[in-house]
């Protein structure tokens, strides 16, 4: 069971606050300053300290709240991941809502509620009982990814989530299998670099591997370029051209975004790989080559079947294994991982500046929807470093707004009511959650089924605020 650090310098409201959280079978522990509440949080080394409910002033004399600021930011520093809880009768609202902005799990004015401080505190130690679960499987795949690493060429790849692990993970058993392989995803998830894994622990590995963009060639073109071309086949076509198919024998060719091939396209495709053979364009010779096919699509292909936009009978021959790269939102813990890979990667030498994210671009990063995946990811970073003034990624650097991320404007109810009724339904039920839980995020989150980020986000989107006041 975690533990509540109660930074407060009164020992009567200390030991009210003990009393309260003793009578509701949660233990605390009490630091009188700053620097004791520092020292049992370095101490900590099993993370037993789930929640700091601290005091803004410190002293008599002091009501600017700034020691609590300070230690507040000081916490965050050490520890992002830990929920604080502000408690305070003197800091102005201001301070308090930055600071909610900045990561706070809530903010409460005294004397407080027994029953709202107890419900705040339960929900910020059950999401950090839940981020610490996350944390030991992040560790577990780690592990698990460090295992494949020694055994397997990743191609640079990293992850921690387990959804990219199966992925990869039945990737490399396919790898040696020699069969064809249809990769599913969105664009910018990363298909491509999954393709390369696949080659690269194939037999085919040092071999040719030649990549195509289907979706890019048109028809006139097609023909001659995955076949090849004889001089004269063609107008302007001067010399024997090299198809792609040849320039891959023996290896793997990698045709991207196979949903956006032509009909005529398709089946061209199809007789080659029925019969493994193919003419150069303006010639009679047949042609063999041993070529391994690898596709990737964003589209979903049985639903272009049923609307009579793709053969069904070369969707079976595609894809007789089929790897689905999830999108980058839906494993949101491979964020952070990506993203100091492509840190280390834009470093101009091994031994030159190696950029680091500011806690609150860390934050920031989690929080983006991430609607252009990996690829998105990898061009806000290369962005911020050519303008971040220095060695740390401020938020300010990733070209985002204020607010720290792309968020459109909120919308007012009428114009929610004219996008549509699921709009405005969504709106009204964030606003309902949010005055049941009394203003308190963390307790709305939860009746939501939703994490405090997500909220914030929502809240964002349609110009949500709570108002607390200190009684």
């Amino acid at each position: 069971m975690l533990q509540v650090l109660l930074v407060e310098d009164q020992p009567a409201v200390a030991t009210a606050l003990q009393v309260l959280f003793e009578i509701r079978g949660v233990d605390s522990r009490v630091a009188r300053d700053p620097a004791e509440a520092l020292r049992l949080l370095d101490a900590d080394t099993s993370r037993s300290i789930g929640l700091v409910i601290q005091d803004m002033n410190f002293r008599p004399e002091a009501t600017d709240g700034a020691e609590g600021v300070a230690l507040f930011r000081e916490i965050r520093r050490r520890d992002p991941g830990l929920p604080v809880l502000l408690l305070t009768a003197w800091t102005s609202l201001e301070t308090a809502v930055q600071l909610v902005k900045e990561g706070a799990g809530d903010y409460l004015g005294k004397p407080w509620d027994d029953d709202k401080l107890f419900a705040s505190a339960r929900n910020l130690l059950h999401l950090r009982e839940l981020q610490l679960e996350n944390e030991r499987l992040r560790d577990r795949s780690r592990r698990s990814w460090e295992e494949l690493a020694a055994r397997h060429d990743l191609c640079g790849a990293v992850w921690v989530g387990e959804r990219m692990q199966a992925v990869v993970g039945l990737a490399l058993q396919v790898a040696k299998a020699d069969v064809p392989v249809l990769i599913t995803g969105p664009s910018g998830a990363g298909k491509e670099k999954l393709a390369e894994i696949v080659q690269a622990n194939s037999r085919r590995r040092g071999r040719p591997f030649v990549r195509v963009n289907a979706g890019a060639l048109p028809d006139e073109l097609l023909e001659s370029e995955l076949f090849g071309a004889e001089p004269g086949a063609f107008t302007g076509a001067t010399r024997r051209r090299t198809g792609r198919f040849e320039a891959a024998d023996g290896g793997t060719l990698f045709l991207d975004e196979i949903g956006t091939l032509s009909a005529p396209g398709q089946a061209k495709l199809l007789r080659v790989l029925q019969s493994g053979t193919f003419e150069r364009l303006g010639s009679s010779e047949t042609r063999k080559v041993d070529v391994r096919l690898i596709c990737a699509t964003n589209a979903d292909l049985r639903r272009e079947i049923a609307a009579g936009r793709f053969r069904e009978d070369l969707y079976y021959r595609l894809n007789v294994v089929e790897l689905a790269v999830p999108a980058l939102a839906e494993r949101p813990e491979d964020v952070l991982p990506l993203a100091e890979r492509f840190l280390r990667a834009l470093s101009p030498s091994p031994s030159g500046t190696l950029w680091r994210l500011a806690p609150e671009t860390r934050e920031r990063l989690l929080r983006h929807a991430w609607p252009g995946n990996v690829r998105e990811l990898e061009n806000t970073l290369r962005r911020a470093v050519l303008v971040a003034g220095g060695d740390t990624i401020g938020v300010a650097d990733l070209g985002w707004t204020a607010a720290g991320e792309p968020v459109p404007p909120a919308p007012s109810i009428a114009e929610a009511s004219g996008a549509g009724e699921e709009v405005l339904a969504e709106r009204l039920k964030l606003e309902r959650a949010l005055e049941d839980a009394g203003g308190i995020v963390a307790k709305a989150a939860e009746a939501l089924g939703l994490s405090r980020q997500a909220l914030y986000r929502k809240m964002e989107r349609y110009g949500l605020t709570v108002e607390r006041r200190v009684r």
